[in-house]
């Protein structure tokens, strides 16, 4: 398997993580049927925290699809700015940059 495979596969199994922690989510804000107001309150609250959660999950989602696109046009692992290569480091830490450090900062 080549190095460009194995992103993709790190990737896309990223994606699927995310996607079925979505689906967790969506489920537990449904799920919240109390009458009693101050179960209300507290179910309130943490459906705000599980909201960021699931907002946070779906940029990371749509950076890896960015990515997945890049691979498709063949242009993954270059900046998009600048046009310089992204190292291998950088691309292990952030699989889904689209920018070089240089950019990045």
């Amino acid at each position: 398997m080549n190095d460009l495979a194995a992103r993709r596969a790190e990737l896309e199994g990223r994606l699927a993580v995310l996607d079925q922690r979505l689906r967790a989510l969506d489920a537990e804000l449904d799920s919240h049927q109390s009458k009693d107001w101050e179960e209300l309150a507290t179910e309130r609250e943490g459906d705000e925290v599980l909201e960021k959660l699931g907002q946070s999950g779906e940029a990371e989602m749509a950076r890896i699809r960015a990515a997945l696109v890049r691979m498709d046009r063949g242009d993954y692992g270059i900046c998009v700015q600048c046009g310089a290569k992204i190292t291998e480091k950088r691309l292990d830490l952030l699989p889904y940059t689209p920018f070089c450090r240089r950019c990045a900062t």
